[in-house]
């Protein structure tokens, strides 16, 4: 899952984005209202995380402004400003949910999860594949009713390739599923992945392959 974290407080942006990595999520943080438009038009995001006090003016009015663009991406406002009055207000506007700060990780992720399931386009979150059920939210996969035990990174290459299987996945997409906006890849870094990940499907038995398609990107076919 990729989401779109706007808050101003950078050891907070910085503490929830690791928090976030540990449950297979790829955060891209900004704390400008301008920034976070232009990342929107750029990427695709499952679910966007937003602050009201932002440097650049009120968060709540990004929400009209997103929803204008005939984007349905699942708001969660993350704030401070948690007054009933105030909350009433953030959910008028078009937002899903409502946290007050400070909050738990695990409250957060258990808004995110109900939040994506009322998501047209997330209807389904568990990806089947050969032999395998891939739940992304809960970082699990399973080979038949047995559990697969993977890395972070390794399940999110597995299910942006199990999502579109049978069909060639650019490099620029597995990455975007990988890594956010601000860190440095290194050439070969996928490649790691998808070597170390074709192992571990074989001695599993997951009944599908990977392949590489030439100056492209990656195609996993199911056996």
């Amino acid at each position: 899952m990729r989401i779109l974290l706007i808050e101003d407080e950078r050891e907070l942006a910085e503490a929830l984005s690791a928090a976030l990595g540990k449950h297979g999520i790829v955060a891209d943080h900004t704390m400008h209202l301008a920034d976070a438009v232009e990342l929107t038009r750029q990427n695709l995001y499952d679910a966007i995380l937003l602050d009201r006090r932002l440097p650049d003016g009120e968060g709540l009015s990004f929400i009209p402004e997103l929803r204008r663009t005939g984007k349905h991406t699942p708001i969660i406002v993350l704030t401070a400003r948690n007054e009933p009055k105030e909350r009433v207000e953030g959910l008028d506007l078009g937002a899903d949910d409502y946290l007050g700060k400070p909050f738990l990780v695990d409250e957060l992720m258990a808004r995110l999860r109900a939040v994506l399931r009322r998501a047209p386009d997330l209807a389904e979150l568990q990806i089947a594949a050969g032999r395998m059920v891939i739940d992304p939210l809960h970082l699990s996969v399973t080979v038949g009713t047995v559990p697969l035990d993977l890395p972070r990174r390794e399940l999110l290459v597995l299910a942006a390739l199990a999502r579109r299987k049978e069909k060639t996945v650019l490099r620029s997409t597995l990455e975007a599923a990988v890594y956010n906006y601000e860190e440095e890849i290194q050439s070969n870094a996928l490649d790691a992945h998808i070597s170390r990940l074709r192992k571990r499907l074989i001695d599993a038995g997951a009944g599908v392959s990977i392949h590489n398609i030439r100056g492209v990107g990656y195609l996993m076919k199911e056996e």
